[in-house]
């Protein structure tokens, strides 16, 4: 039968005081409150140590450290040595590990407020071990494209079409919506004004040049960054925590190909034709508002787009996009690869996954527009 829990008391000599332990000391039983303790050591103050004797403890959970953890604490108030030698050994060895000397920086504690100067230099380390790290894996794509030229690279195939698959077919409905309203929005931003002047068949201008041009391409690409890359950094980053990067390396499987190559390839191949599709999509967008609400016969408004749209501004197009379909499976992939050991760090890696494929879009859209005005095309 389990006892309960006894708790007693003994001078041993002037200066040591004994508190012995007795019974089963499990959070179930109704266990002694600390301040009896408190009592007996605050009523003598010539106690220098306190030692434990547990020689009639039967058993003991969580219960009996909470409360020997708080006799310690109430003893180092009072600069008390105590021993836990005579504590059974996973007692101390748990004891231990609650001292302040195992606990984790920031964790238990707070940490020391930092100066300005130190957080500035922490902010610029940061960025350079960010850009290096950056720098490394984009070089490390490389290379496995390199691999890939020579017909080197080590990935499944069966891998490669199903991330096809994923990436073109299953993300038609979501870029067909998108794109839809897009042109929908744009025949309406421009129906405002040309109206003013009575040019409403050159709606289909507008809504042609800026599908074909760009917004087509960027649409899809903040698409894919919110879905496939999203997805990409979920998936290695699940991979990092359950160590199967690692079980590769040990393997002598390059990651970058194994993981990183078919994502790439697939983004690269597909997000022209996702690209094609969705401005097929914002052109036919543009055209329901033509016909249905400016009352623009449909042969006029396919005319007029015929003629506004050039074979220059799709390439211009398709270009877009497939910088875009790298930007993203690299953004993707380089932060599930930076995902720390649990399961937060997935979350994390998939948040700053999307913003850095966003971020990534917008910039090389800027760029690319600017060297296309240098060029003239």
């Amino acid at each position: 039968m389990p006892t309960e829990p006894v708790i007693s008391f003994d001078r041993k000599t002037d200066a040591v005081f004994v508190i012995s332990i007795a019974g089963e000391w499990r959070l179930r039983n109704k266990l002694p409150p600390t301040e009896v303790v408190q009592k007996q050591i605050g009523a003598d103050t010539g106690i220098r140590r306190v030692v434990f004797n547990a020689e009639g403890l039967t058993g003991w959970d969580s219960g009996l450290l909470i409360f020997l953890r708080k006799i310690i604490q109430l003893c180092m108030r009072q600069n008390i040595r105590v021993e836990t030698g005579e504590l059974p050994q996973g007692v101390q060895k748990l004891i231990e590990l609650a001292s302040p000397e195992h606990q984790r920086k920031d964790v238990t504690r707070e940490a020391a407020p930092r100066t300005f100067l130190i957080r500035v230099a922490d902010t610029t380390f940061d960025l350079i071990r960010s850009s290096q790290e950056m720098s490394a894996f984009i070089g490390e794509s490389f290379l496995s494209f390199l691999s890939l030229m020579r017909g080197r690279a080590n990935f499944r195939r069966s891998d490669l079409w199903k991330i096809i698959q994923d990436t073109g077919a299953q993300s038609l409905p979501i870029v067909s919506l998108i794109s839809i309203l897009v042109g929908v929005i744009l025949a309406f931003v421009g129906a405002i004004q040309l109206e003013l002047f009575g040019a409403q068949i050159y709606v289909a201008n507008i809504v042609g040049i800026a599908m074909v041009r760009v917004m087509g391409a960027i649409m899809t690409g903040i698409i894919m960054a919110g879905r496939t890359g999203a997805a990409f950094a979920a998936q290695i980053g699940t991979m990092q925590v359950n160590e199967e990067i690692d079980a590769l390396k040990t393997l002598g499987i390059a990651p970058m190909e194994f993981l990183v190559l078919p994502r790439m390839l697939a983004l690269l191949l597909m997000m022209p034709l996702l690209c094609l599709y969705a401005d097929l999509m914002g052109v036919f967008g543009g055209f329901l508002v033509g016909v249905f609400m400016l009352d623009i016969t449909p042969m006029e408004y396919y005319l007029q787009t015929k003629a506004a749209v050039t074979l220059t501004q799709v390439w211009i197009g398709l270009f877009h996009s497939a910088v875009f379909g790298v930007l993203v499976a690299l953004a993707g992939c380089l932060r599930g690869m930076q995902c720390g050991r649990s399961a937060a760090e997935v979350g994390y890696a998939t948040t700053s996954a999307v913003v850095t494929g966003i971020v990534s879009i917008i910039v090389a859209t800027a760029i690319i527009t600017f060297g296309c005005n240098v060029l003239g095309i």
